[in-house]
């Protein structure tokens, strides 16, 4: 099965910002395109709209101008559904809601052919509910674009209960022709993206609620040491919180109130006091005229030790041993061989988050980085209790690997490390579940969301134990089962152990 072929005429059926940017990517990939929504006038509206953004691409050197005229004359506006009976394929980016969309498409199917290809931009409903009221349902696909749809690469081609095969090949081959990414996956709630991107929210937000960092801080450890584009607050007022807060909890719902998806009583109360982010002009930060954005909390400079003694084997913060030669402080030879730590001269000892809490008046954790060589902020995490000078004697250390220090709560698995262990282990749930295969998730989650890595490729550089290992750790510390590794990750993990002659 092939993609539809250019003479096809396309429709989109509402045309709001959406609707707007799914018609212009197949009207500049050479489609006959037909605007159609149910309040006149508005159809019209969105395709002048189209065309004045058809000549900022010319005036970008995106299009010429004999492309930028072809195009205007393939996109008309219909006055009723009837003017879209010869189209091909029927995307619909209606309001999210399932009767609304259902009787749509019933409309549709008294109108067009048995063959045209009838597809929605849900991003929160079911497809299988959606078509499920068809005549003809193995022709009905989800395809889910990104906002902008223009300037994202990702879809997904969603197959609900009911769809053919077939019909799914030819809406992938057509994204695909359309100069999209596509990916495949089942009917789930939240699908590929929206499924396993509600840890890197609702950790963050769990962080705050447990008074361990303030927003400003949480969020500039995600960019600066996870290595995220944007930090959980800042991405969600950007995206709005009442969008982002009605996904997590139409995922919640979906699955049945899993505790895994549950969504944040902090976030919960800010849209009810119509803090919505940018769009309101406050969020968790404040966007009105002269506001000024709070700074994350960093820790002022203090003394790096004279040496420090690495023991055992600091597993993915294995690099920091030659930064800390590089920056002159001398690595001395360790007696033994235990648990992978880093020994200050004052007995002190420094060990990457194990998802646990320090624990120890002679202990700090540090969190996880994507790279630590790249990385411009480290978090430290100690007990109340910590011994004085130890936690100097730290951000130290660090500082002088040219690294600014942010000091947070005692919450077990920090900020990055807790956040990138739930995302491999919903992304190993998924794929255990049929949802896509472990290439399209990493492909959805980096293109989708910008992550810098896709949970699998997170998942071979840290080893294919560790997500398993943190997140049993966070769970005996916060047994509510939300943060308890998937049977999909235990399977998984057991299996490395197996190989490696370890008990499980």
């Amino acid at each position: 099965m092939t993609a539809l072929d250019l003479s096809s005429p396309v429709a989109v059926v509402g045309t709001g910002t959406m609707g707007q940017g799914i018609a212009q990517v197949a009207l500049v990939a050479g489609h006959p395109v037909r605007l159609y929504d149910a309040v006149d006038g508005r159809a019209r509206e969105a395709a002048d709209a189209i065309g004045a953004r058809l000549d900022r691409l010319v005036e970008k050197d995106r299009l010429t101008g004999a492309e930028r005229d072809a195009a205007r004359a393939r996109l008309t506006s219909a006055g009723s559904l009837d003017a879209l009976a010869d189209c091909a394929l029927v995307v619909e980016a209606v309001v999210e809601r399932l009767d609304v969309k259902q009787e749509l498409f019933r409309a549709l199917e008294d109108v067009v052919g048995d063959d045209c290809l009838l597809a929605t931009n849900t991003s929160s409903l079911s497809v299988t509910a959606v078509g499920g009221a068809l005549r003809v349902p193995g022709r009905f696909v989800g395809l889910h674009f990104f906002n902008p749809a223009p300037l994202l690469p990702l879809v997904e081609v969603v197959s609900g209960f009911a769809t053919d095969p077939a019909s799914a090949t030819r809406a992938y081959e057509t994204a695909r022709a359309w100069g999209k990414t596509p990916v495949t996956c089942a009917d789930t709630p939240g699908f590929v993206v929206n499924r396993v991107a509600r840890p890197f929210y609702a950790e963050a937000l769990a962080v705050h609620e447990l008074r361990a960092a303030d927003p400003a801080t949480i969020d500039a450890v995600l960019r600066e040491s996870g290595g995220f584009r944007m930090g959980a607050f800042e991405l969600t007022d950007l995206i709005g919180q009442d969008v982002n807060e009605s996904v997590t909890h139409s995922v919640w719902q979906a699955f049945f109130q899993d505790v895994r998806f549950t969504p944040s009583l902090a976030q919960r109360r800010l849209v009810e006091s119509g803090r919505l982010g940018r769009k309101s002009g406050q969020g968790w930060y404040d966007y009105r005229d002269g506001a000024e954005r709070p700074g994350p909390h960093t820790a002022p400079p203090a003394e790096a030790p004279a040496y420090v003694v690495v023991e055992g084997d600091l597993g993915p913060a294995a690099e920091l041993v030659g930064l800390i030669r590089e920056a002159g402080v001398e690595v001395r030879p360790a007696d033994g061989y235990g648990a992978g730590r880093i020994v200050l001269p004052d007995g002190g000892t420094l060990c990457l988050t194990d998802g646990g809490l320090p624990g120890s008046e002679d202990l700090v954790h540090f969190d996880l980085a994507l790279d630590y060589r790249a990385a411009t902020r480290i978090a430290l995490s100690a007990s109340a209790g910590v011994r004085p000078g130890l936690l100097s004697g730290a951000t130290g250390l660090f500082q002088a690997l040219g690294k600014k220090v942010s000091v947070v709560g005692d919450v077990p698995g920090m900020i990055v490390a807790r956040t990138v262990a739930r995302i491999i282990d919903l992304a190993f749930d998924a794929v255990a579940r049929g949802v896509a295969t472990p290439e399209d998730v990493d492909t959805a989650m980096r293109l989708g969301v910008n992550y810098p890595l896709g949970p699998f490729e997170w998942n071979r550089r840290l080893g294919d134990t560790w997500a398993r290992d943190l997140l049993s750790h966070i769970h005996e510390w916060e047994p509510s089962g939300r943060c308890a590794p998937s049977l999909a990750l235990h399977r998984h993990a057991a299996a490395a152990d197996a190989r490696e002659g370890t008990p499980s």
